[in-house]
């Protein structure tokens, strides 16, 4: 790992109508819409789509690194994720990110210890860690 602190950068831009572009620096563009909840088409990226699929790619790539550090087998793990967005206090917030995790470990792998690496990686995921936001893991591990 590089000395910290780390500095991302993005840049967005949009017409007063259509879609939005965001640009991060060596990164192919990404086109972004308001979800469909919020009257947009529903068939791209959205910020709240994009701050979901953090949570998820965050949870997974800190076990990752988890899993390695602990020398823990695993050949696959799938994270869906679920954000709740509500009105608290007059403001719209995301109030809830529900993990489902599902791990698979080769036979003779401690579930123990691989459900404790996914507990840790929730724990430790510095995006979910920056958000003031309840969260949820629910884990499945399975040998094969």
């Amino acid at each position: 790992m590089q000395p910290l602190p780390h500095i991302y950068k993005v840049e967005a831009s949009a017409d007063s109508e259509g879609n939005l572009s965001l640009e991060p620096a060596g990164v192919a563009a990404l086109e972004s819409a308001p979800p469909a909840e919020f009257g947009g088409p529903g068939n791209l990226w959205s910020p709240e789509t994009l701050l979901t699929a953090a949570v998820a790619g965050c949870f997974i790539l800190t076990f990752r690194a988890i899993a390695r550090a602990s020398a823990i087998s695993w050949s696959s793990l799938g994270c869906e994720v679920e954000g709740r967005l509500e009105r608290r206090d007059g403001a719209l917030r995301f109030t809830e990110f529900v993990l489902r995790a599902r791990l698979t470990v080769p036979q003779g792998t401690s579930e123990e210890k691989a459900r404790g690496a996914l507990d840790k990686a929730e724990k430790t995921c510095l995006v979910s860690n920056s958000l003031s936001v309840v969260r949820r893991l629910d884990a499945q591990v399975t040998m094969v």
